[in-house]
């Protein structure tokens, strides 16, 4: 059975073309593998690469707008399906809430917020499933010396690191997923 897949990415339509044949191939990949996906559902950058080469591969893809956005007339009209919501925290729970995994791309700021609040939820045992950091050319590198600096420095445990996978390459993406171990948060010993 498909699973429900969340996707962090870019809105910038001023990306390298690297970037959108590889967030095309993988809702391409998805869709043929029966998976469905959730993102941000606007009409800009890997979103709206993604809502279109999984429309055109015959997969589903939602999207979850706030109505600010949606009144700017920034919403992809090739949504299989649309959730409208009023506030950017409401859509940022909806796109997790029913999600089976969590995929982050490339992305910036909008897309660092939703990733870095996926692996704290992760790590309070509030979100269980599979969050794979899609490290396209090296993209997450400073990020990941920034969590070996937190680990350095006590800020957070080594163990706290298996949380999450990440992965080099599109056609690791849906392996890495379904590789995942189940995530049982240890809080009775929790540090930060």
């Amino acid at each position: 059975m498909g699973k429900r897949i969340c996707v962090y990415c870019a809105s910038s339509n001023r990306i390298a073309l690297e970037y959108v044949e590889a967030a095309a191939h993988f809702a391409r990949l998805a869709a043929t593998e029966g998976h469905s996906l959730v993102c941000g559902g606007t009409a800009k950058g890997l979103m709206s690469v993604l809502i279109g080469a999984t429309v055109e591969a015959g997969g589903c893809v939602e999207g979850v707008v706030p109505a600010f956005m949606h009144a700017y007339g920034w919403t992809d009209k090739r949504l299989t399906k649309l959730t409208v919501t009023e506030t950017m925290w409401e859509r940022k729970r909806l796109l997790m809430q029913d999600a089976d995994a969590i995929v982050a791309f490339p992305g910036a700021t909008g897309t660092l917020e939703e990733l870095c609040e996926a692996l704290c939820l992760k790590r309070l045992g509030k979100f269980t499933g599979p969050i794979v950091i899609f490290n396209q050319n090296g993209f997450y590198d400073a990020l990941f010396c920034l969590f070996d600096q937190m680990v350095k420095t006590q800020m957070l445990e080594q163990s706290q690191l298996t949380a999450w996978t990440v992965v080099d390459w599109v056609e690791d993406i849906l392996p890495a997923i379904d590789a995942d171990p189940v995530w049982i948060p240890d809080l009775d010993h929790y540090h930060g």
